[in-house]
């Protein structure tokens, strides 16, 4: 196994912004880097490579909206009594095209793209100019970890600006995104369709795969793995309803014995957080939050102390107010809290009783999943945690949802109970599913175990399902009653409307941006 540490150390020397955009698919500004240079060293190379994981870094990204908005603008949340309006719009299902997250998201996401392709247009003249076996096996392995950071960004966009994948109007009905695959070359600036642009992650995710050495897996990896571009593909699969190849690649990471789920009955040794002094020893499922490190992360963000992304639980706790009370923007839904049954430590995990410095003294199970990394609150910084993107835990959700839809209702229930079981501290008890049940455990364990990282909107979107809110304690009126039909428009997100205007510009908007 390869050590992560080597890595860790490259990837803390990261780049201060060796690349800035002025339109999301426009080149790099040639003043920033002078391009006949970037690449003619493998030093160079590793420098873009580390810009790659620095865009990824931004609070635009896993560290912030794209893992909050998808969440917020579901039924997960209710927006408490006296918030900040933070998130309000997506709140409320009153965005537009010039919506500012949404924008971030679709800027940010290009960003990563765009420092892919100027790496992957000057690989190969470089590799022509490497003597030392050792040093091109190094920029191979450089070059499938930027294949893999391509194909996850590519992934996303599609999963927040796409219609959910229909077999049957892929390939020619249904719009994808814009495919840039080079940075140099003048490229139509239109979305090709939905399946080839899946096609174009998959593709890459090949790449990955062959370029990126089985030994190179470990947990926690805070570059791009073998591992990671599997747990990709089996995403992928999942959401093409390619349920056979969505079993097969999650069933590699399962078996992978650089992998495992973290315990609850599995104690570590470090304190308790900060809101909770007097927890003592915490298990697994606690440490994967509060230190942001377990055998379950095949890749997250590596934060160091003077380098991090944005604060994923400023707008649920809200402490550094007056570092006294808390006062979140949004509360955890009754019915979400509800899923939890006693003995779950996830749910200790992820939520904790307490009072709001609101006029109002509400006193509610507050998100504390984010309440902050650790080594990073020892130094008053908080609400800052690691965004661990790809876990173990999804993949065996992926595996048994795939197994569902394949009939294989006998495997689907082994995979649910064996996560479940690694979730309680005694036993959780066995899940079985069937034809007529299968549908709701897998939608109510995906909430358990995901909850607040980005994967609802899109659930909701890809299982044909809208919503409707509930009131409870101390929520602000509007938009505590929103219903959404399925077929509402706004799953699917707009296209920033500058990118539509643009000059040269033949992207096609989506219904969302004519409401």
């Amino acid at each position: 196994m390869k050590n992560i540490y080597i890595i860790l150390i490259r990837t803390a020397a990261l780049l201060a912004a060796v690349f800035t955009l002025n339109s999301c698919l426009e080149k790099f500004p040639k003043d920033t880097i002078l391009e006949t240079e970037a690449m003619t060293s493998l030093s160079g190379a590793e420098q873009i490579v580390t810009g790659i994981y620095t865009a990824y870094m931004s609070g635009g990204l896993y560290s912030g909206y794209l893992t909050l908005v998808p969440d917020i603008q579901s039924d997960l949340v209710m927006a408490v009594e006296g918030n900040s309006n933070t998130y309000g719009e997506i709140y409320q299902w009153t965005f537009r095209p010039t919506n500012a997250e949404i924008e971030t998201i679709y800027a940010g996401l290009y960003t990563v793209i765009g420092r892919c392709n100027f790496y992957l247009d000057q690989v190969e003249e470089l590799r022509a100019q490497l003597s030392s076996d050792e040093d091109i096996r190094t920029l191979d392995q450089y070059t499938g970890e930027v294949h893999c950071a391509r194909a996850l960004a590519y992934s996303e966009l599609i999963k927040c600006f796409c219609e959910a994948y229909d077999p049957k109007k892929a390939e020619e009905e249904q719009l994808g995104v814009v495919l840039r695959s080079s940075y140099f070359k003048e490229e139509p600036v239109t979305r090709s369709t939905l399946k080839k642009s899946y096609q174009f992650v998959i593709s890459d995710l090949e790449k990955a795969e062959e370029l990126l050495d089985e030994d190179g897996n470990a947990y926690n990896a805070p570059y791009f793995t073998k591992g990671a571009a599997q747990a990709v593909r089996a995403r992928v699969a999942l959401y093409m309803q390619d349920w056979s190849t969505a079993v097969k690649y999650s069933g590699m990471l399962i078996e992978n014995d650089a992998y495992d789920l973290s315990m609850a009955s599995y104690n570590v040794g470090s304190q308790g957080p900060a809101y909770n002094p007097s927890a003592g020893v915490q298990n697994e499922i606690d440490y994967l939050w509060t230190n942001d490190s377990g055998y379950e992360v095949i890749w997250r963000i590596g934060f160091t102390q003077t380098s991090y992304g944005g604060p994923l639980g400023n707008v649920f706790l809200h402490f550094t107010t007056d570092y006294y009370y808390y006062y979140p923007d949004f509360v955890p839904a009754q019915w979400a809290l509800n899923l939890y049954k006693s003995g779950d430590a996830r749910y200790n995990a992820y939520f904790c009783n307490l009072t709001t410095g609101y006029p109002h003294q509400l006193s509610w199970p507050l998100l504390v999943k984010y309440y902050g990394n650790e080594g990073l609150m020892s130094l008053l910084i908080y609400h800052v945690n690691m965004p661990k993107p790809l876990r173990l835990a999804e993949q065996y959700l992926i595996r048994a949802e795939a197994n569902c839809n394949l009939g294989q209702f006998g495997a689907a229930s082994n995979d649910l109970t064996k996560l479940r079981n690694t979730r309680y501290k005694n036993s959780g008890g066995t899940i079985s599913v069937g034809s007529d049940t299968w549908q709701k455990i897998i939608e109510e364990e995906r909430v358990r175990e995901l909850y607040m990282e980005g994967f609802r909107l899109n659930d909701l979107k890809r299982w044909g399902k809208g919503f409707k809110r509930e009131p409870q304690a101390s929520v602000q009126s509007e938009g505590s009653r929103l219903e959404v039909k399925a077929d509402d428009p706004r799953f699917v997100w707009p296209i920033p409307k500058h990118e539509i205007e643009a000059p040269g510009s033949s992207v096609q908007p989506n219904p969302s941006n004519n409401l």
